[in-house]
């Protein structure tokens, strides 16, 4: 077989199996119209649009907590490390830790945490 003959063999296939799995959904499925129900928000209808615009406060809030997820992403591995590397692994995690508080000092500073 060559190598084109295998290529269109597979191609065809993932066709019929794509064609399959559709048309298995498509006499399984309960409704072929879609739902006319607001989506549930407690029991109350919804007062804005999903995509309304935010205040521009909530996007340093944002990269704040973006920043301390990166932290624990990277000391979850450090712990499991710490003890084989040696002290050069404490300094540079401390160092690390010392940007992120440089940078909540600033944020605090410029006022990134008040909301009034």
């Amino acid at each position: 077989m060559s190598g084109f003959t295998a290529a269109a063999a597979l191609l065809a296939l993932i066709a019929l199996v794509y064609g399959v799995v559709y048309g298995v959904s498509w006499l399984a499925g309960v409704t072929r119209s879609p739902l006319t129900a607001a989506p549930f928000t407690g029991g109350m209808p919804p007062a804005e649009h999903a995509v309304s615009r935010f205040h521009v406060r909530w996007y340093a809030i944002t990269m704040l907590f973006l920043a301390f997820d990166m932290e624990m992403i990277f000391m979850y591995p450090w712990t499991r490390v710490v003890s084989a590397v040696g002290v050069s692994s404490v300094i540079e995690m401390f160092t690390f830790l010392g940007i992120l508080l440089a940078g909540v000092a600033y944020a605090w500073r410029e006022g990134a945490f008040r909301w009034t």
